[in-house]
């Protein structure tokens, strides 16, 4: 509902720059240049925030007219906005400042078994709304559909304000074949093997795209929140659909073969405990559940807000116990991970997020001292609850950061 978290300093630790790349699929000659120059210009302004015109021309390495016509080509496609900076009494001509317009947005969607989130998310990052919805039970495809459509029509008061809507970017727990857009299992909510993208792009009428929601949760954490600058980072969310992960090392998304990477939640952490819905029992995504946390407080029900109210100064004693052992096995997890991808930061998120409240310095210290290499940072995910959305939002924006022209 406000705009995105300002720049964020990432962890003490090994920083690398990375360079804003032009993404594939512009063609070759001068105007394939050109449209190379336009997505690292919209790109940059996108990801960093305002800018100026000379910070653009130092950074891309363009001369500066170059600069101002490709700004110029921007504006006139109504993607980006010049301003004056404020006065700062240096001598010669302040140079304008390029910051993208927020109101070319896209539509978010994040199902899950106890609720359906739907955001707007605008250029820059920004969520303009988001609005959660809980169910009485778990979902159908179909029924998330409907609910989306519902919901989008209590925000035409709002879509209607905006220069363009471009597509629905969909964020869900489970296995995506983000290729196809087809859902291949999501065991909580019971979908398999179904095309995902297909009713949602008819219902709304937008081109619809989709992931992992854990993946896009990294996505949008190394893009705008607090893995911004680190090349070797690990993400864990955890829903109420359960935990998954994703992993950015070498400053690129590690996603596998077929786009199902980062399933972490089903890292054994207990022999012989929960049974898990993938076959066997003790997994993380089995022992260390919202639902449990929330049952130890006698509530059924009420997702990450209701758990941030439990988890505050002085829970009752079952939900004290309830947290710390989830912590000691969360831990158990986050050891084998820094020992497989010696990752330089670890980010928790959902009602992990929530975890890493409770236990404060504790977790990151038994992560340190049982992993074999260790001064791995231990932190909370800084975007929130936005941060599925703006994750689905940023797929969802790809092709038009591709080729803005």
């Amino acid at each position: 509902m406000g705009a995105r978290p300002g720049a964020q300093k990432a962890p003490a630790g090994r920083r690398r720059t990375r360079a804003v790349r032009s993404l594939p699929g512009v063609a070759n000659g001068t105007e394939g240049l050109r449209a190379q120059n336009l997505s690292q210009i919209l790109t940059m302004v996108h990801r960093y925030g305002p800018l100026s015109r000379s910070e653009l021309t130092r950074r891309t390495g363009f001369n500066r007219s170059t600069v101002g016509a490709l700004v110029l080509t921007l504006t006139e496609r109504n993607l980006v906005r010049e301003t004056e900076p404020a006065a700062g009494g240096r001598v010669g001509r302040p140079s304008p400042i390029v910051q993208v317009n927020p109101g070319v947005a896209v539509l978010a969607v994040n199902p899950d078994i106890d609720a359906l989130t739907v955001g707007v998310v605008g250029l820059g990052g920004r969520v303009h709304a988001r609005v959660r919805r809980e169910t009485r039970g778990i979902p159908t495809l179909d029924d998330a559909v409907q609910l989306t459509l519902d919901i989008v029509s209590d925000l035409q008061p709002l879509l209607a304000g905006l220069d363009s809507l471009l597509g629905v970017g969909i964020a869900l727990p489970g296995l995506v074949n983000a290729g196809t857009g087809r859902v291949l299992v999501a065991p909580h909510l019971g979908w398999q093997d179904a095309d995902l993208t297909g009713p949602f792009g008819a219902a709304l009428g937008l081109p619809a795209v989709a992931a992992n929601d854990a993946s896009l949760g990294s996505l949008a954490e190394s893009i705008f929140g607090a893995a911004l600058g680190v090349a070797d980072a690990l993400y864990l969310n955890g829903s109420a659909s359960g935990i998954g992960g994703g992993i950015v090392t070498g400053g690129a998304q590690l996603v596998g073969s077929r786009g199902y990477g980062g399933e972490l939640g089903h890292t054994l952490v207990r022999p012989g405990g929960s049974p898990c819905h993938c076959g066997r029992s003790g997994c993380l995504d089995a022992e260390v559940r919202l639902e449990r946390l929330l049952g130890a407080a006698g509530l059924d029900g009420g997702g990450i807000e209701a758990l941030e109210i439990v988890l505050s100064d002085g829970p009752v004693e079952a939900v004290r116990l309830e947290a710390e052992r989830q912590v000691e096995l969360l831990a158990v997890a986050l050891v084998d991970f820094v020992n497989i991808f010696d990752p330089e930061l670890i980010l928790l998120g959902g009602f992990l997020g929530s975890l890493v409240g409770f236990a404060g310095q504790s977790l990151g210290d038994a992560v340190n001292e049982a992993s074999l290499a260790g001064r791995v940072h231990v932190r909370r995910a800084a975007l929130g609850p936005e941060l599925l959305l703006v994750g689905a939002a940023e797929l969802a924006f790809r092709p038009l950061l591709a080729s803005p022209a």
